[in-house]
C-alpha cells in the first residue's frame, strides 16, 4: 500500500481527464521495467510475537536502523511510516507491521534479484541488532488478530472501521497476510487488454505455485493459500476476478468506470486522512461529496483512490499481479520471472492467451475458488491445474529466452523459473511441504516454522 501523496494542483472534473491520465502509462517496449514488491512478517526473536510499532524490538527501530543504508524517512505526524530511496524504491508498512519493499523499476530480473538480496541483507543486519526476525509466508501462522499491532497510519484507521461492514475477513487481510507481487508495463491499450486478460485468467496458477499459508493460530486451516481465500470475504466492491475485462469494449475507459464505482475510503488533506468511506468518487468530481460540497478532487486524490481497489490484477499506470503468497528468499525472484516471461515477449504473450482465451467466466471463478484450497491438484477440464501450469511455465521460459537478457556470467533469466518448474513437476505446493513437516518432523509445533522459513 502506498505512502501518503501530496494533493496535486489540477482539479479533476471529468472522466475524460482520468482516461487521459491512464493513457500516460503507455510505454514503448524499450522502456518496459520490472517493479517487484514483497512483504514479510517481523517478529520478536524471544517469543515469535509480531513487533509493535514502538518498543524494543519494534517497527520504528527497524525503520530507523534502515536509514544507515541511505533510506530517507517519510513521516506521518511524528511517526516514520515509510522510507524512500533515490532510485525510486520505497519501504512501506502494511497495517499489521508487515514490512514491504516496493522495489525500483529495473530493466532485468537479474537487477530485481540483486535488489531483493540487498534489501534482505539490510533488514537482517538491523534485525540482528534489535532482536527481531523476519519470515516470508502468506499468512501469520500462529498469532490471533488481537495479538497483532496496528500501525499508526491514518488510512488504516479508516479502513479498519469500514471493512467489517463489507466482509468477515478484512481485518485478517490487513493484519495477517503477506504477498509478493510484480508491476509491469504496457505499450498500447490493446497490449494492456491482452496482458490484463492473461494475468487475470492465469492468476490462480500463481496462487497455487506460491501457496504458503496453510496455518491459522498454530493449526492447519484447510487451505493451501488462506491468504488468497481471505480476499473472497473482504469487500466484494473492490475485490475479485473482473469478468468485465473479458467483454467486448474493455479498455481504459471501462477500467475508469470500474474504479469510479469502487466506494471511497478517504481523502488526504494537510497531512490528515479524512474519512469518506462508502461515498462516491463520481459525486466528488461533481462537487457533491457529502460534507465536502463544492470541493473537487485532484489527480493525487484519484491516484490514492486507485490504490483502494484490490482485484487479483490491478491496472494503474502499470499492471500489478497480486495473486501470490509471500515466501522464502529463493522464491521472491520467481514471481516476477513468471510474469515477465509471459507478458514481456510478444510470442509468449500470444501463446499464453491461446492457452486460456476460451475459458469461461465460470471456469475462471472456479479456479479462483479452488486453487487456494487444492493448489495444483485442482481438477480442471480433462486434467488438473498442474497440467496447465506446466504448459504455462514452458511458455514463460520461452519468453525469457526470447528476451535474452544476460547477467555478467552470460546467463539469461530462465534460471529464475527453476524453483517453479520443480513445484509444477512434483505437484506439491510449498504449503503442502509445510503441512507434511508440521505433521512429522515438527510434531505439531508451529514454532518450528520460524526456524525453517525465516530469512
Amino acid at each position: 500500500m502506498s505512502a501518503p501523496l501530496a494533493p496535486g494542483s489540477a482539479p479533476i472534473t471529468s472522466k475524460a481527464q482520468l482516461v487521459e491520465d491512464l493513457e500516460t502509462g503507455c510505454t514503448p517496449p524499450a522502456g518496459w521495467r520490472i517493479g517487484t514488491e514483497h512483504e514479510k512478517f517481523a517478529y520478536d526473536l524471544n517469543d515469535f510475537r509480531p513487533l509493535p510499532y514502538d518498543g524494543i524490538p519494534g517497527i520504528r527501530g527497524l525503520l530507523e536502523g534502515m536509514q544507515r543504508f541511505g533510506w530517507e524517512p517519510i513521516l506521518e505526524g511524528e511517526n516514520i511510516i515509510a522510507l524512500k530511496s533515490s532510485d525510486g524504491g520505497s519501504v512501506t508498512l502494511e497495517p499489521g507491521g508487515q514490512f514491504e519493499l516496493s522495489g525500483a523499476a529495473v530493466e532485468t530480473l537479474h537487477m530485481t534479484c540483486r535488489e531483493v538480496n540487498q534489501h534482505l541483507d539490510q533488514v537482517k543486519e538491523v534485525c540482528a541488532e534489535i532482536g527481531a526476525g523476519v519470515i516470508g509466508l502468506g499468512f501469520n501462522p500462529k498469532w490471533r488478530r488481537e495479538d497483532v499491532h496496528w500501525m499508526p497510519k491514518g488510512r488504516y484507521k479508516i479502513m479498519r472501521e469500514y471493512m467489517p461492514k463489507k466482509g468477515n475477513l478484512g481485518h485478517d487481510m490487513m493484519l495477517r497476510t503477506s504477498t509478493v507481487q510484480v508491476n509491469l508495463d504496457f505499450d498500447t491499450e490493446a497490449d494492456m487488454i491482452k496482458k490484463m486478460r492473461v494475468g487475470v485468467a492465469l492468476q490462480p496458477i500463481a496462487t497455487a505455485l506460491f501457496a504458503a499459508s496453510p496455518f491459522t493460530e498454530g493449526k492447519p486451516n484447510g487451505f493451501l493459500s488462506f491468504r488468497s481465500h481471505i480476499w473472497t470475504d473482504t469487500d466484494p466492491d473492490r475485490c475479485g476476478m473482473l469478468p468485465f475485462i473479458f467483454e467486448d469494449g474493455f479498455g481504459f475507459e471501462r477500467w475508469i468506470d470500474y474504479i469510479l464505482d469502487v466506494p471511497m475510503y478517504f481523502i488526504y488533506r494537510s497531512g490528515e486522512y479524512i474519512d469518506v468511506s462508502g461515498l462516491s468518487f463520481r459525486d466528488y468530481m461533481n462537487g457533491q461529496l457529502p460534507g465536502h460540497e463544492g470541493q473537487v478532487p485532484s489527480i493525487a486524490d484519484w491516484t490514492d483512490h486507485m490504490t483502494t481497489a484490490f482485484p487479483e490484477v490491478r491496472l494503474k499506470h502499470y499492471i500489478e499481479m497480486r495473486g501470490a503468497d509471500g515466501g522464502p528468499w529463493g522464491r521472491l525472484c520467481a514471481l516476477p520471472a513468471l510474469w515477465v516471461g509471459l507478458l514481456y515477449n510478444r510470442t509468449a504473450l500470444d501463446a499464453a492467451w491461446d492457452l486460456c482465451k476460451d475459458w469461461t467466466d465460470e471456469e475462471r471463478e472456479y479456479l479462483r475458488a479452488e486453487a487456494p484450497r487444492l493448489g495444483l491438484k485442482t481438477p480442471f477440464r480433462n486434467g488438473t491445474l498442474q497440467d496447465v501450469t506446466k504448459e504455462v511455465l514452458k511458455v514463460a521460459r520461452q519468453g525469457l529466452k526470447g528476451r535474452a537478457r544476460l547477467d555478467r556470467n552470460k546467463r539469461d533469466e530462465t534460471g529464475f523459473l527453476d524453483v517453479l518448474d520443480g513445484i509444477a513437476e512434483s505437484g506439491v505446493t510449498p504449503a503442502e511441504e509445510m503441512l507434511e513437516a508440521f505433521h512429522t518432523e515438527w510434531n505439531g509445533d508451529i514454532d518450528k516454522i520460524y526456524e525453517a522459513y525465516s530469512y
